[in-house]
């Protein structure tokens, strides 16, 4: 049975953005937070968040900064991470 999984991007933003990617290879479904401020500009990350969208994958944040997430308050994020099995923080 399919894990729901949740990726924490916050400081280590480029690691996280990568991990979020390759454990979709688990079959799990995997949905990524970007928090607190915007998603750097950087090759690597503009990379994987444009994989991430050809994936299909959810990518949400409570950030207005971050174009082409979809943006939900800080309550309603602490509501959606308490349907996931694993939460992983970075």
């Amino acid at each position: 049975m399919a894990k729901k999984i949740a990726v924490i991007v916050r400081d280590r933003q480029g690691e996280a953005m990568r991990m979020g990617l390759g454990i979709i290879l688990l079959d799990d479904v995997i949905d990524v937070y970007v928090l607190d401020r915007k998603l750097e500009e950087t090759e690597d990350n503009t990379l994987n968040f444009e994989t991430m969208k050809d994936m299909d994958m959810n990518v949400y944040t409570n950030c207005k900064d971050n174009k082409d997430m979809e943006y939900l308050s800080t309550e309603d994020l602490a509501k959606k991470l308490t349907q996931y099995d694993h939460i992983l923080p970075y």
